[in-house]
Parts: structure tokens; sequence; C-alpha cells
């Protein structure tokens, strides 16, 4: 990783810690909804690709009254470059985790799953249109995920290997 004052103004805004938190929290949350034990750290790879790139968080909006995988299923376009851009966003994705670790949000379980805690970050979605955008569709993620229950189901529907 860059220092911060060296990074492009544009990674500052769009891939800023707090933000990208935010989304993983959200989608960390949702999950947790549905399975308390916490959302397993192989899933967390995925979610800042999935909302942060437009036309991927759109096309789930717009399908999020079908299942995650039909959706993914009807829109092989998603797959493309999948892999790529969880490369490219590991970084943001763990230094993004380092801030909700340091906010006390979120917390590891002896078994290695993330469980976030309810303190410190609002119950309402706020921001602009495009941050409520990103964050509900991590919400719908982290519920998604949480129904499919494997890590690997999910890394083979989107093309990659776990």
């Amino acid at each position: 990783m860059k220092y911060w004052n060296r990074r492009p103004i544009e990674v500052r805004n769009l891939f800023n810690p707090a933000f990208c938190g935010l989304i993983l929290y959200r989608s960390m949350a949702g999950f947790q909804e549905a399975d308390a034990r916490g959302m397993p750290f192989s899933m967390s790879l995925l979610i800042l690709p999935l909302t942060l790139q437009r036309h991927s968080r759109e096309v789930i909006q717009r399908g999020n009254r079908n299942y995650l995988l039909r959706v993914i299923a009807d829109h092989p376009e998603l797959q493309v470059g999948f892999a790529q851009r969880c490369t490219e966003m590991l970084p943001f994705t763990l230094e993004a985790l380092g801030v909700l670790h340091s906010a006390r949000t979120l917390s590891v379980s002896d078994d290695g799953r993330m469980i976030v805690t309810p303190e410190g970050v609002r119950k309402t979605v706020g921001g602009t249109d495009e941050s409520k955008s990103a964050q509900r569709v991590a919400t719908f993620i982290g519920k998604e995920f949480a129904s499919i229950g494997h890590s690997s189901t999910v890394y083979t529907t989107m093309g990659i290997r776990p």
C-alpha cells in the first residue's frame, strides 16, 4: 500500500478505508442476521468488488428479489474480470477490516469467523445516493452469502478457484 498522501485523489475518495469498512460492516451485519456465527474471512474478500463496481452493484440491486446465485447465473458478465478485481481490491479490504477492528466493531471468533458489533456504526443508511446503494447491496450480499452457506459455492459461482 502507498502512503495515504501519495495515493491519487480518486483512490483516496473511492477506496477510503472508513467507507470501505462501512460497506464491509453492512455486509457482515446482514450475514449475522441469518447466521449469528459470523462471516468467514474468505467471503469478506468478495464484498468490495461486488459493491463498489457500479455495473455489478446495479445488476445485483435490480435483481435483489431473486437469489444472488440466480442473478449471477442470469448475468454471466459479472464474472468477467472478477478474479482480477478481487486481487486488486485485497489491500483495500484488508485496510478496511483493520479500521473496523481498531474501532472495536469487528472481532474474530475462535473458529475464524468475523463478528460485528452494533456499537459505533449507525443503523440508518445515510450518505449520497451511490453510497446508500452500495450499503444496501452490501447488506443484501451478506444475507445471501449466509443463506448460501459455503464460501466455495460462492467462489465457484463467481468463477474463482478458492
